[in-house]
């Protein structure tokens, strides 16, 4: 089945490409963004380092959104940022506009982010960094 994809470009979705939850995450949903404008890469990728300013030994602790003004969103901001662009995620949009949600929000995402190598039963913390993802790192689009 062939979807459209929308040629307006919104922005990025960074993901943690070391973290599986992370990566079923976002190629689950890599279809879906794009239809709306936005394009998945790593974090670990050497042109996302560089755009977003990370440091080697920074730790990964939340994704991350560029758009194309070049505004960064991280963490529950992106989640609900992403939930602005998409119809159907306005029921996640709109209350995040009543005051306090955010930062219950927030909580909740740092909570997941802090378990993500937990799920599926099982810890699978990762002994070492691992070696530099090599896809998508070309070239950084210019999306001004």
């Amino acid at each position: 089945m062939h979807t459209e994809i929308t040629e307006t470009i919104q922005g990025w979705v960074f993901y943690d490409a070391d973290c599986p939850f992370c990566t079923r995450w976002a190629w689950r949903t890599d279809e879906l963004l794009a239809r709306h404008g936005w394009h998945l890469a790593p974090l670990q990728a050497d042109w996302v380092r560089l755009r977003l300013d990370l440091k080697d030994d920074e730790p990964l602790l939340e994704m991350k959104l560029l758009t194309a003004d070049g505004r960064i969103f991280g963490g529950a901001d992106a989640l609900v940022h992403l939930a602005r662009s998409i119809w159907w995620m306005w029921p996640l949009f709109a209350p995040a506009q009543l005051p306090g949600v955010t930062l219950v929000l927030r909580a909740i995402y740092r909570r997941i982010a802090k378990n993500r190598f937990c799920f599926g039963r099982r810890c699978a913390l990762p002994a070492k960094p691992v070696a530099r993802h090599r896809h998508l790192t070309s070239s950084f689009y210019d999306l001004s």
